[in-house]
């Protein structure tokens, strides 16, 4: 089922149909995000006429292409690296006419990978503001906006630059709702949110707010173009809702009834888990009355807040709190990955649970609550060899989750 989702956002098979006819003048190509490389290449694969352009990807997530640059940058918190190739994407997109087509191409990661800080504010502020909102656990919408803010080239500003060529915009969602202006920041598209609301997460959020960006955010200069100052052409080629589409396809050709929560969950890992927990239970029960195996599955993106000195992403989070919560339930087997492979900052994608894990663990002398409590779960699936690890998958369309519940090993353990 994992891997049904993340071919389902591949962009070898999904980006070609959207592609827009070649206009009269040069074409542009410019992106960002775990996917970029990847979609750059589906480009230049299927695209006949002349193109020049330069993307930007994670570190490890490049494959080489011909006509278009790729570099690599850090992520979730930006570097040097990132921001030389906005600058340098901004450079290529000025100067351009009306005959002119951009083609941007966007997918989960690019805000912290087109890193262009507004002026007065350091890579240096970025960088401890992103982390610190990563570590308070704030959603995605919250630190994005504060991104756009901090920017020179997202939120609507690299369309604003390339004018008055026309840009089309590429899109693989990784954000519950699918919302393009939170992908990647919207470097193409009006921004409906303000300085305001960027300093107000900011004051509820951190501790202290640095003075440099304090004073951009009161400054006029800071706001975003609104939705109305930008023309957008965005065609979203991929997006969570179809993966679960796909995992769910797969599910009933095993003879497995998918129930499918959604691709917009959001909320503290742990929490999550707990509300999953408790609708597993729910679907055990019919199981002793009646015949028929089920497969939870969802996506979305959690997060969490950072208490504790362990190792781990949200997914490895996720499942750890699940793996408390049913402790060894009979016949319940899970998975909990991210779809670009790599589960926060780790080298996993996520990891895998089954009924003898807590058995496993305690015979390793492991503690799963006292793991979770210190955010560990990446060190306890590690110890009990759970971790699920697969490389840059190339793609990204957020989190996926899935619970399988067989009523033939439940009613045998229950009897």
């Amino acid at each position: 089922m994992f891997d049904a989702a993340v071919d389902a956002a591949s962009p070898a098979s999904r980006l070609p149909s959207f592609l827009p006819d070649p206009p009269r003048g040069r074409t542009i190509v410019v992106g960002a995000g775990k996917a970029a490389a990847a979609m750059a290449r589906a480009v230049e694969t299927h695209w006949p006429e002349p193109l020049s352009g330069l993307v930007v990807t994670r570190y490890g997530h490049a494959i080489p292409c011909e006509r278009i640059e790729v570099v690599e940058a850090a992520h979730p918190v930006s570097d040097a690296a990132g921001a030389r190739a906005a600058q340098a994407i901004l450079e290529r997109v000025r100067g351009l006419t009306e005959d002119d087509l951009v083609l941007c191409l966007l997918s989960g990661g690019g805000s912290a990978l087109l890193a262009a800080p507004g002026e007065g504010v350091t890579l240096a502020d970025k960088q401890a503001v992103t982390r610190a909102l990563l570590k308070s656990g704030a959603p995605i919408g919250e630190i994005n906006c504060v991104r756009k803010h901090l920017s020179a080239i997202k939120g609507g500003r690299l369309a604003l630059a390339a004018a008055p060529a026309k840009v089309v915009t590429l899109v693989i969602s990784d954000v519950p709702g699918d919302d393009p202006a939170v992908i990647a920041s919207g470097p193409t598209l009006g921004d409906p949110r303000t300085s305001a609301e960027a300093l107000a997460i900011l004051e509820r959020r951190l501790d202290t707010v640095p003075d440099a960006v304090r004073a951009w955010l009161l400054d006029p200069r800071s706001e975003t173009p609104g939705p109305d100052a930008v023309r957008a052409d965005v065609r979203m080629i991929a997006t969570p809702a179809k993966s679960l589409e796909a995992a769910a396809a797969v599910a009933r050709e095993h003879g497995y009834t998918p129930v499918v929560l959604g691709d917009r969950i959001e909320g503290e890992a742990r929490e999550i888990a707990g509300e999953h927990a408790d609708l597993v239970q729910c679907l055990m029960a019919l199981t002793r009355r009646r015949r028929g195996r089920w497969a939870v599955l969802s996506g979305g993106e959690t997060t969490v807040t950072v208490r504790g000195g362990g190792r781990g992403g949200r997914n490895a989070e996720f499942l750890l709190a699940l793996a408390v919560a049913l402790d060894g339930l009979p016949g319940v087997h899970a998975l909990a990955a991210d779809t670009d492979g790599i589960d926060g900052s780790e080298d996993n994608a996520g990891a895998v649970l089954g009924p003898e894990t807590p058995t496993l663990a305690r015979r390793l002398g492991l503690n799963a609550r006292d793991r979770l409590d210190d955010n560990d779960g990446y060190g306890f699936f590690q110890a009990v060899g759970g971790l699920v690890v697969t490389g840059p998958t190339l793609t990204n369309v957020n989190d996926f989750r899935a619970i399988l519940i067989d009523p033939s090993v439940a009613s045998r353990e229950f009897r």
